[in-house]
């Protein structure tokens, strides 16, 4: 290695060390700034849940610091998920001079749209999928049994739930992607249709509690997400051709 090339890799590390410092940064101020409220941001979040329990039910906390690390939790994740597009453009700006110009017309709006389409999936499980889920639950808790979670464990279910509706929103993301690298055709993708149906519902089976609302809430918006990113990928096949 020349030592021109040794330079240039060391002030690639260091740029890419600084733009990590600057993330971390961006968190630790978000996070310092809302963790003051973080007992109405955990009591916003378990507010689905709390809408459908009996009179009198409540949530419980078997740990003993659990009353205080959980809120400090959801700051935690609330502060990264709002830092993020800073963190996508330190990303961005690091990556983007080794880029041709045809690959950052490209890279730029999948990288917005990812966000946005997250987002949209943390809503979509936040304002619909969690009270219709809930309502079902509560429907079944036979008669003489108290329906009370420990706030650890809902924290970790709701996480789990926004990270799986969060990925399946990026499947227009991820179907663009493999068109535009040419790896597959928008021809193949919709003859794979019924294998992306069949497979949809079963992630959604596997992910999603043992009902059938709670599955089709989470199937067939992967399935109508698959057929948006094949429109997409069809109107890019023909700005190409």
């Amino acid at each position: 290695m020349g030592v021109d090339s040794q330079e240039s890799f060391i002030s690639h590390l260091v740029e890419l060390r600084n733009r990590l410092i600057y993330s971390l940064l961006a968190v630790l101020v978000v996070f310092l700034c809302l963790v003051w409220w973080a007992k109405d941001l955990y009591a916003l979040m378990a507010a689905p849940l709390l809408a459908v329990l009996p009179q009198g039910g409540q949530m419980i906390a078997t740990d003993v610091v659990g009353v205080f690390l959980v809120p400090i939790k959801v700051v935690a994740w609330l502060s990264l998920l709002i830092a993020m597009p800073f963190i996508l453009f330190q990303a961005w700006s690091f990556i983007a001079p080794g880029l041709y110009a045809h690959e950052k017309r490209l890279a730029l709006p999948l990288l917005v749209a990812s966000c946005l389409l997250f987002v949209c999936g943390m809503a979509f499980a936040y304002f619909i999928f969690f009270p219709g889920m809930f309502k079902v639950m509560a429907s079944f808790t036979p008669e003489g049994v108290a329906w009370m979670t420990d706030i650890d464990k809902y924290l970790s279910f709701v996480m789990g739930m926004f990270l799986a509706f969060g990925a399946t929103f990026e499947v227009p993301v991820a179907v663009v992607l493999l068109v535009a690298l040419g790896i597959v055709t928008t021809a193949k993708l919709a003859e794979a249709r019924r294998f992306v149906i069949v497979g949809a519902f079963v992630v959604a089976a596997v992910v999603t509690p043992p009902d059938v609302a709670s599955q089709f809430m989470l199937a067939v918006p992967m399935c109508l997400l698959y057929e948006v990113g094949i429109l997409v990928a069809r109107m890019l096949e023909r700005s190409r051709s």
